[in-house]
């Protein structure tokens, strides 16, 4: 199985960027976490970063047909980006959406999310461990021994 990790915007400042919300864990720490887990699953992980929106719509396009599954942290995209719902439901990959905080529990602002109308689930406010759950979370239910649907 392959799974593409996308994180957005000011998610490659995990570490220095507000430690009191985001914790001192860097992207860096985040990715080989994942790719660790993954290997213990049996998935691949590809992990990439960008603050750029076209960028990650484009990472989100070329995965069609060369991934399984998508894990995406939209960062700041989640509350604004059409661009990144559109490019989801075009590939019509499974997804899983992650948030390092509680998004309900923040700013009104953060409480919408239009990535997760593309996504399978939702994981918010279990920190870098909300990343190794939505692995957990594809490893089960793409598993093609699966007997029960989640």
């Amino acid at each position: 199985m392959r799974v593409l990790l996308l994180n957005g915007p000011n998610l490659n400042m995990l570490g220095s960027r507000q430690p009191e919300v985001y914790g001192r864990d860097t992207l860096a720490d985040v990715e080989g976490l994942c790719v660790a887990h993954g290997r213990t699953l049996g998935i691949s992980v590809l992990c990439r970063q960008s603050n750029y929106e076209g960028k990650i719509v484009g990472w989100i396009q070329d995965a069609h047909h060369k991934y399984d599954a998508i894990i995406i942290n939209p960062g700041a995209y989640t509350h604004s980006s059409v661009a990144i719902l559109d490019a989801l439901l075009a590939v019509n990959l499974p997804t899983v959406e992650v948030h390092l905080t509680n998004i309900h529990r923040r700013e009104e602002f953060r409480h919408h999310s239009y990535v997760s109308k593309a996504a399978w689930g939702v994981l918010c406010g279990f920190g870098v461990q909300g990343y190794l759950m939505a692995l957990d979370a594809l490893a089960h239910r793409l598993s093609p021994t699966k007997t029960m649907e989640a």
